[in-house]
C-alpha cells in the first residue's frame, strides 16, 4: 500500500527458465528488500512499481514484457492494513486470493508459503485469507465495511499487480504483506513506518521464505 516511482533491480539465475519477479511499492518497502537480498541464498528480480493500482498495472506489465520474463512467477509483497480486530503491526498475511472490483485471482501454493514465512519470522503471526484492493488508504468504518466482504486486509497494488500477472499467461503468482496498522492500532501517517515499526524488520527477514516457495513450484508434482 503506498508510495511513489518505479524502477527495477535485482538479479535473476540464468539456469532457472522460471524466475522470480517480486514487487512492491514504497522506497522503504525496497529498502528492505534490497538489504536481505545482500548474500541470501537465492535470487530475483525486484520491482517497485510506485502508489496505487494504476502505476502497479503498467510497472508489471512493462516488466513482464522483458525477455525471459514471460513464465515468471509473480510475488506482491510490502506493507498493508489489517481488517481483523486482534491483529497487531508486524504479523504477516498470506494472500489465499486478492480481489478488486476488477474480479479475484487465486493465489498459489498460500499453505506452503505461511509454513515458510513462519520459519523465517519466528514469533509472528501469519494469517491467510482473502487481500483486497483499495485506490485509497481506508481507514475507520470503511475498513469495517471491507471486513464484511471475507477479507482480512486490505493495500492498494496486489490485487492489480497479480490480475496483470495472470492476464494472458498461466504463472505462479502470490501475495505476502506485512501488517503496519490494524483496528485497534490505526497508523497516524505513514512516516511512522519510516521511523522504524516493526514491519521494515519482518519484511527484511521473510524473503528467504520467498526463495523456498519459488524452489517449491520447480519440484515435479505427484
Amino acid at each position: 500500500m503506498s508510495a511513489a516511482a518505479g524502477g527495477a533491480a535485482g538479479h535473476r539465475p540464468a539456469a532457472n527458465p522460471d524466475p522470480l519477479l517480486v514487487a512492491c511499492a514504497l522506497r522503504i518497502e525496497q529498502a528492505a528488500l534490497r538489504s536481505a537480498g545482500r548474500g541470501a541464498a537465492g535470487a530475483h528480480t525486484l520491482l517497485r512499481t510506485g502508489m496505487g493500482p494504476r502505476a502497479a498495472e503498467r510497472a508489471l506489465t512493462r516488466a513482464l514484457e522483458r525477455p525471459g520474463m514471460d513464465r515468471a512467477a509473480v510475488l506482491a509483497t510490502g506493507f498493508c492494513a489489517g481488517l481483523v480486530p486482534g491483529m497487531h503491526p508486524g504479523d504477516l498475511l498470506v494472500a489465499e486470493e486478492t480481489r478488486d472490483p476488477q474480479g479475484a485471482v487465486a493465489c498459489t501454493g498460500s499453505a506452503l508459503l505461511a509454513e515458510a514465512l513462519a520459519r523465517a519470522a519466528p514469533g509472528r503471526t501469519v494469517h491467510i485469507g482473502a487481500l483486497t484492493g483499495s485506490d485509497h488508504v481506508v481507514r475507520g468504518q470503511e475498513r469495517a465495511q471491507l471486513r464484511t466482504t471475507g477479507a482480512i486486509a486490505v493495500d492498494m497494488e496486489s490485487a492489480a499487480t497479480l490480475r496483470t500477472a495472470a492476464r494472458g499467461a498461466r504463472r505462479p503468482v502470490a501475495a505476502v504483506r506485512v501488517i503496519v496498522d490494524a483496528p485497534e492500532h490505526e497508523l497516524v501517517r505513514i512516516g511512522t513506518v519510516r521511523g522504524g515499526i516493526s514491519a521494515f524488520r519482518v519484511l527484511r527477514a521473510v524473503l528467504p521464505a520467498f526463495y523456498e516457495w519459488h524452489r517449491s513450484l520447480l519440484l515435479p508434482r505427484r
